[in-house]
């Protein structure tokens, strides 16, 4: 692995020498076939090794170096030769010891085994490895005598376990090895003795044994059983009253109440000495009554709290991994309601040796420098011992080009053959460290370690790391390269880390490619390539969402996935973190889980997890089962507000915040949003701060300095927002300097000889502290000038004055206060002022497409003659009049503006057979520049419009004239009208097209042999060389009769009225006809009735004699006009006419008149009277009306409109 080189300079001081170091590099050996390499160590037994007596000894020396390194042993100083003694053996190729102990003693093996590893590089040693057997003594034989004690004494259990090794564990049980139960009164201390603070009855007991467990001979040892028992006031009365007939000698309640006492330690204080990285265990066991309770505190600080336990119910304070900073004075106090009493451990804490610099492996080439550091730690300090091939360097061969420093050994200018292995030996009072580290001097040129072609594959916005190991001697420099480009990667996004990797903080799409890893020496290069893929995330775009369902009901569970288009993602479900129950009620499909019959048991939590082989994404929702007819019904509503708002955990820039959830309403709640008020800066107003998740009550906030928060929580459910709670106390935090810059900052003139600097200023929260200012800095830019700078205050504006016209300059706005200044602000480019332009375009050229339409030409101007932001030219045109003739009316000019630096422009809406002018502008920010010279341009002759009017004079029975105005626009010469005419009927038929050329001079024309009372649809145009123009149309009836003809001038337009439309459809001429038709009727209806008063005739007669009941007056369903009945039948009750009576069914009944002939009158349009005289039947048929639409050229008659009304 390859570490960061530094080179020293020639003739450079040790101090500067000895911080210009090359560090260690790792051979990996097992790529670097060949490679020579002095031994280093792999593997070695622990320090104190302690055995097991029943197994053999395996003393492990593990090594590696080219040539393959030769082991060998020394026990307790002197060399240890394994041939010699048949039960010792050495692994193949290793250097690891295996003791044969069958049938032997471990005791004869005891001792101090050192391990030596050599090749023809150099030689290392092992540590001094200490081989001691694990010993399980038995008890020592004794005598327990059972125990009697008083009810509240306190009692002490001794366990006096034999020494063993390692030191046993140790336990109480009983006889059914139920371990024994300890409780604040009764406790196993860590000497192993059972102490109670006060005994109870119930203590009795005769089973008491202590238990000694040995982990490495796994054996347990006993104790002979203790027998204790417990003595009320009652039973120790009633003994003493045997023997002195004293009913009353003890008291009949337990031993006295008493303050707490220690039963361990003794004394006031005691002392403890702990070393670094052990576990300090402090304890305190206090006997009393009531049982005292144990509290622990440090004297001199503050307990460390993610290192501190309180075990053995408060009795033991246990302290991991202890450093410098646990020494000092701790205090134990016991109490209960009598009283208290303390006592102080006074702990020492010491160490033995630790590494601060571990030296390392170092790689030289020749003439190279370096340094070996082996720098530790201890208390006391340490003493450091140098040693070469494992002989103390002192006595190892001069060696011109090393030098000894203290805990540093430098070499410079190092040649082939100086390679050796260093021995560091650090130790004190309490321990030693050794550590091995080899100089190896080679030359080799570079080698790629990474495999060739490799694949990587990243997600999007994740960092991305290309590996290049390697390996050289001197050291190589690693290149990176992308695809083709030549230039190397280095800075932002990518780094090269001194192993080789490159690395890309965020990769994106465009990062992309093949990368190119090269690394050079001054021996030669070697490159590899890799190939890297960025994929898109995969993301769950729609999420499960929270349900409540009720029994049986089913419900879906949605899971829509986004992912990389190359990647095949994998959806899984999990119920409660666990998998979903084999139950073919669970459906799961593409994307989504349905639940089917769903049963209380299916309530909790299901989470979807899609899974690819670069990343994943999850997302969970709850549901949640109800019965399916609550009773009564559940009511949902708002979160009541939360309470008990509180504030904890205060720092400068962060505080925790805590609250009690409000009663939801059967509505779970979703999420809390919590709010602020800036006391200082905006009092009464509330501002979003953070959400966090409904499952939680509490928040960690972020804060801003020199602002006075007050907070309050909303709580948010599915039927909204609850209202606020009440606010938390207020906390205000110390000012600072400003975090960030103003935003939004530009420079533009609105003078020419001025630049204005503006800003948003920082809102009052992001001031951070009081005197808010800003410091303006601006400088010309492209020009080698100093920053001018100026401090204004809280303003979002500055005019800087006497500037040139627009010119650009480097402008940046940095906030302060009276706490200091904020970061560097970034540089933006503004400029000063602008002025009109000063230069026409040149050049101006038209081109007329059509008669509508020109493109015009001009040549840009110059940008300094700008003097601004070029916005773009507009062109000026307007009409100076016709061709053949010249406008006097005001010239109204038209403006078409084209953006940017164009050149050319369309334009268009002209008008045919015109005169135009133009000339062109540019524009800026300021306005216009001059105009350019007039040019002068005309549009080609167009159509014409229509005639302006179209009138129809004089119309006769054959002829009309026609009158028109010629047409407002006439876009060119006339050359002529063209008219055409054409006949249409009562159908609105069009007859055939007549067409009329007709000179240009002209605007009336007379037609001659029209057809009378006949409408005509006229059609009139224009025309000039280009065509003909609009068309205006006109419609026109002849005159009816002679009369007509000579009806005055003035009636000309009232009659050419009348006569356009059909007399028959008019509403007067029908109303004339109706009135007409119904007074005939009456007249005819009248003379009926005074015929059949004439006399009565033989049926006359009968029927008087026999009236039918069925005869009814004339109605309208019979077909006739019933409704027109005379005087006198209404005054007869409305008998029927006599002699013309026809049953309401239109038939007759002979029975009734038999005498009638109105059987004769059945196949005809009438019938006969009883006197045979014949009229029309108006009570039967009408006379067939004509066919619609079969209307004739003739005017209808009033007589022919009267029969086909009848």
């Amino acid at each position: 692995m390859l570490r960061k080189r530094y080179l020293i300079p020639a003739g450079a001081p040790l101090i500067l020498l000895v911080c210009h170091l090359i560090t260690a590099l790792d051979v990996p050996l097992d790529l670097l076939e060949g490679l020579q390499q002095p031994p280093t160590l792999t593997h070695q037994s622990p320090k104190d090794y302690i055995v097991d007596p029943r197994e053999n000894i395996v003393i492990q020396c593990e090594a590696k170096g080219k040539p393959t390194p030769s082991f060998s042993w020394t026990r307790n100083g002197t060399h240890f030769d394994i041939d010699k003694d048949a039960r010792v053996t050495m692994k193949p190729n290793s250097g690891t010891l295996v003791i044969d102990i069958t049938g032997g003693k471990v005791e004869a093996y005891e001792g101090v085994y050192q391990c030596t590893v050599r090749n023809e590089h150099g030689t290392a040693v092992s540590n001094n490895i200490i081989i001691r057997q694990s010993r399980s003594p038995l008890w020592s034989k004794e005598r327990v005598d059972p125990i009697l004690i008083q009810e509240g004494n306190s009692l002490i259990l001794e366990c006096r376990p034999p020494a063993g090794l390692p030191p046993p564990i140790i336990f109480w049980m009983d006889n059914y090895f139920q371990r024994l139960k300890q409780s604040e009164r009764v406790s196993q201390g860590l000497n192993g003795d059972l102490y109670f603070s006060n005994v109870k009855t119930e203590d009795t007991r005769n089973d008491y044994i202590c238990y000694a467990r040995f982990n490495h001979t796994q054996t347990i040892q006993q104790k002979q059983p203790i027998s204790v028992k417990v003595l009320s006031m009652d039973a120790i009365n009633e003994t003493i009253a045997a023997f002195l007939n004293d009913t009353e000698f003890y008291s009949d309640s337990p031993a006295g109440e008493r303050r707490p006492t220690f039963m361990i330690p003794k004394g006031r204080t005691s002392n403890k000495l702990v070393l670094r990285g052990h576990v300090l265990k402090l304890e305190c066991i206090a006997e009393g009554l009531p049982t005292p309770e144990i509290h622990w505190r440090k004297e001199s600080g503050e307990l460390p709290s993610k290192r501190t336990f309180h075990e053995n119910f408060q009795k033991t304070l246990k302290i991991i991994d202890v450093t410098e900073a646990d020494a000092g004075l701790y205090r134990c106090v016991a109490k209960n309601s009598l009283g208290s009493i303390h006592h102080i451990i006074n702990v020492t804490v010491m160490a033995s040796p630790y590494w601060i610099t571990e030296p390392k492996n170092l790689v030289l080439a020749p003439k190279e420098t370096g340094v070996l550091i082996c720098r530790a730690n201890g208390i006391p300090d340490p003493s450091i011992t140098w040693l070469m091939n494992g002989i103390p360097i002192e006595n190892s061969p001069k060696d011109l080009s090393r030098k000894v420093d203290g805990d540093s050994i430098i070499f410079s200018d190092v040649q082939t053959g100086s390679s050796a292995v260093y021995q560091c030996n650090v130790s004190n009072e309490f321990g030693y460290l050794l550590a091995n580290a080899f100089l190896n001097v080679l030359a080799e040129p570079p080698r790629i370690l990474t495999p060739a072609n490799q694949m990587y594959q990243v997600i999007t916005n994740n960092r991305a790391l290309l590996d290049c190991a390697f390996f050289g001697a001197p050291i190589p420099k690693i290149n990176w390269f992308k695809d083709d480009q030549t230039s190397i990667l280095d800075g932002d996004p990518y780094v090269i880390h001194d192993n080789g990797t490159l690395e890309i903080h965020v990769a994106q799409k465009d990062n992309n490619g093949k990368y190119t890893c090269i690394a050079m020496n001054d021996l030669g290069k070697a490159e590899n390539r890799v190939q890297l893929e960025v994929k898109d995330p995969t993301r769950i775009i729609k999420q499960p969402e929270y349900r409540v369902v009720q029994v049986a009901g089913k419900v879906i569970f949605e899971c829509k996935v986004k992912h990389d288009p190359t990647f095949t993602p994998t959806i899984m479900w999990l119920k409660n973190n666990e998998e979903l129950p084999d139950d073919e009620r669970f459906i799961v499909g593409e994307d989504s889980l349905t639940i089917g019959e769903v049963a209380e048991i299916d309530e909790g939590t299901y989470t979807c997890i899609a899974n690819t082989s670069l990343d994943k994404d999850s997302a969970s929702a709850e549901l949640t089962v109800v019965a399916a007819t609550p009773t009564p019904a559940i009511i949902y509503d708002r979160t009541d507000p939360s309470t008990d708002l509180e504030l904890t955990d205060e720092s400068e820039r962060s505080i925790h915040l805590t609250w009690t959830p409000g009663f939801d309403h059967n509505s779970v709640i979703e999420k809390y949003i919590v709010e602020y008020e800036d006391g200082l800066h905006e009092p009464g107003v509330w501002h979003y701060l953070t959400e966090v998740p409904g499952t939680k009550s509490s928040a960690h906030l972020e804060l801003s300095p020199h602002v006075l928060y007050s907070f309050r929580v909303i709580s948010v459910n599915e039927v909204g927002r609850s209202q606020p709670s009440y606010p938390s106390r207020q906390y205000q935090t110390a000012p600072a300097a400003p975090d960030e810059n103003p935003s939004k900052v530009e420079g533009a003139g609105n003078e020419p000889d001025n630049l204005v600097i503006t800003w948003q200023t920082l809102t009052g929260i992001q001031s951070n502290g009081p005197g808010l200012q800003y410091k303006v800095h601006w400088r010309q830019k492209d020009v080698d000038d100093d920053w001018t700078s100026v401090t204004v205050a809280n303003v979002s504006k500055y005019i800087v004055s006497g500037t040139q016209t627009f010119v650009p300059y480097e402008i940046k706005v940095q906030a302060l206060n009276d706490l200091g200044i904020a970061p560097e602000p970034s540089v933006v480019v503004g400029y000063s002022g602008e002025d009109l332009p000063m230069a026409a375009p040149g050049n101006v050229r038209v081109r007329v497409e059509n008669s509508t339409l020109a493109e015009v030409h001009w040549e840009p101007v110059s940008p300094k003659s700008v003097r601004g932001h070029l916005k773009g030219y507009k062109i000026y045109y307007w009409k100076e009049g016709s061709v053949f003739k010249r406008s006097r009316r005001h010239v109204e000019k038209k403006i078409l503006t084209f953006s940017g630096d164009k050149t050319h422009g369309k334009l268009p809406g002209l008008e045919p057979f015109s005169l135009y002018k133009l000339n062109v502008r540019v524009f800026n920010g300021k306005g216009e520049g001059p105009p350019s010279p007039d040019e002068q341009f005309e549009t080609p002759e167009g159509v014409p419009n229509a005639p302006a009017f179209l009138k129809i004079l004089n119309p006769m029975l054959d002829s009309l004239t026609l009158e028109w105005g010629a047409p407002s626009h006439r876009n060119g010469l006339l050359t002529g009208y063209t008219l055409k005419y054409q006949p249409i009927n009562n159908t609105h038929e069009l007859g055939p097209l007549v067409k009329i050329i007709i000179p240009a001079n002209e605007t009336n024309w007379t037609l001659k042999n029209l057809n009378y009372s006949t409408r005509y649809k006229f059609y009139l145009n224009a025309q000039t060389s280009k065509g003909p123009g609009n068309i205006i149309t006109e419609e026109a009836v002849t005159i009816m009769d002679e009369a007509r003809i000579n009806q005055p001038a003035e009636d000309a337009d009232k009659a050419m009225a009348s006569r356009q439309v059909d007399i028959a459809t008019q509403g007067w001429f029908i109303g004339l006809m109706c009135a007409i038709a119904l007074l005939i009727l009456v007249l005819l209806i009248f003379c009926f009735i005074k015929r059949n008063k004439g006399g009565k005739y033989p049926v006359k007669e009968k029927e008087d004699a026999h009236p039918d009941p069925e005869i009814q007056p004339m109605k309208d369903d019979d077909g006739t006009f019933g409704e027109y009945r005379s005087l006198e039948s209404d005054t007869e009750d409305h008998k029927p006419l006599k002699g013309s009576r026809t049953p309401s069914n239109g038939t007759v009944k002979k029975e009734d008149s038999d005498d009638s002939l109105v059987d004769y009158g059945e196949g005809g349009d009438g019938q006969f009277n009883e006197d045979g005289s014949f009229i029309g039947q108006y009570s039967g048929k009408k006379e067939k009306e004509p066919a619609e639409g079969n209307e004739s050229s003739e005017a209808p008659s009033p007589v022919n409109a009267m029969n086909s009304f009848v």
